[in-house]
């Protein structure tokens, strides 16, 4: 479940009774972008989430979602896919998909996964990692790991709780994924839930503005830091979540500096940009580009270092920023660099 499908979750349990909760668990041959991804039901009819970015298998997850309200009783779905259906989804060949389909109760005896993704949120709201965990065929019962360890929450047998915990964090930043406990033959759904990636962008220029927006769509917070007060206002930035004016060496001292932490250099003027970099290089950020030529990305590489920099530090500069799609206008520049950081988020390298 994402954290948007955390927000699905809580706004039908602030309205309705009752809900039918579609996820995919499992597909051949996919990536894990698919996986996890969740349609809900209302009993009213209403329908929020997609199980697939194409639709492909929404209206059968509805109708699966239907037929679990009636019932009451959970279903472990499996959809043969047509090779046009397959590759919709991102897959080589037609192959199966497997839907976890629940009746969801908010009620007195409110079904498990209430209480668990409850606690979930409170995690990414501190800033935390949380895997929720939950049995294939016995859909109901959750598990709460952290990244610590610490356990909420039960499978129903502790030790199962503890050999299941140990396999989930493992892995846990492979994202959402079935794993299998080898000593009761069972499987069981991992989701991962973590705090937003933050992308501080230094810099307050028409790069900045449409980034920022972007980046409101794409669940990525960000900070904009400029020195120039006319530069970093609301005005501008009606979609940042933060806004600072100060000197961009200092804040960046000052803001939290974490893997989910994403640095984004648009300011192009060295005096800003050489003290952003000094910090963020030697910081555990998880990502640090620069708006710059290459020539000009070269050149800053050399000041740094001279000033004592590794090779394996400056291998962690970024520029020029973003991917290679033709850009030449702000807003096409803020889309390479906004595409760059859904890659970054992703796991996957970005091309320097």
């Amino acid at each position: 479940m994402s954290n948007d499908s955390l927000s699905q979750f809580r706004a039908f349990r602030d309205r309705e009774h009752r809900v039918a909760m579609a996820t995919l668990v499992s597909a051949t041959g996919s990536t894990s972008s698919i996986v996890g991804a969740k349609t809900f039901v209302g009993e009213a009819g209403e329908i929020v989430g997609a199980v697939t970015i194409g639709g492909c298998l929404d209206a059968r997850a509805a109708e699966a979602s239907d037929r679990v309200l009636r019932t009451g009783s959970a279903e472990l779905v499996d959809i043969a896919l047509a090779d046009e259906d397959a590759w919709d989804l991102g897959l080589g060949c037609g192959g199966t998909v497997r839907l976890l389909v629940e009746a969801v109760d908010f009620g007195g005896r409110a079904h498990p996964a209430v209480a668990a993704y409850a606690i979930a949120e409170r995690a990414v709201a501190k800033g935390r990692r949380a895997l929720v965990i939950g049995a294939l065929l016995d859909a109901g019962p959750r598990l709460v790991v952290d990244a610590d360890g610490a356990r909420s929450g039960s499978l129903g047998d502790a030790a199962v709780d503890a050999r299941v915990a140990a396999l989930a964090l493992d892995g846990a930043r492979t994202g959402p994924r079935v794993v299998r406990d080898d000593t009761s033959g069972r499987e069981y759904f991992v989701e991962c839930f973590a705090p937003p990636v933050t992308a501080v962008v230094y810099g307050g220029g028409e790069v900045a503005v449409v980034l920022t927006r972007l980046a409101r769509e794409l669940g990525i917070r960000t900070v904009v830091v400029d020195a120039r007060a006319r530069y970093a206002t609301r005005a501008r930035f009606p979609l940042a979540d933060e806004i600072r004016v100060g000197d961009p060496g200092a804040v960046a001292a000052e803001l939290p500096a974490t893997a989910q932490t994403f640095v984004v250099i648009v300011s192009h003027d060295y005096k800003f940009e050489l003290p952003v970099l000094r910090h963020a290089l030697r910081s555990p950020v998880g990502y640090v580009g620069l708006m710059s030529s290459r020539t000009r990305g070269a050149k800053l590489r050399e000041v740094l270092a001279g000033e004592g920099f590794t090779a394996e530090e400056l291998a962690r500069l970024h520029t020029p920023i973003g991917l290679r799609i033709g850009a030449r206008t702000p807003a096409e520049v803020a889309v390479s660099i906004a595409a760059e950081l859904v890659a970054v988020r992703a796991g996957q390298a970005p091309r320097a």
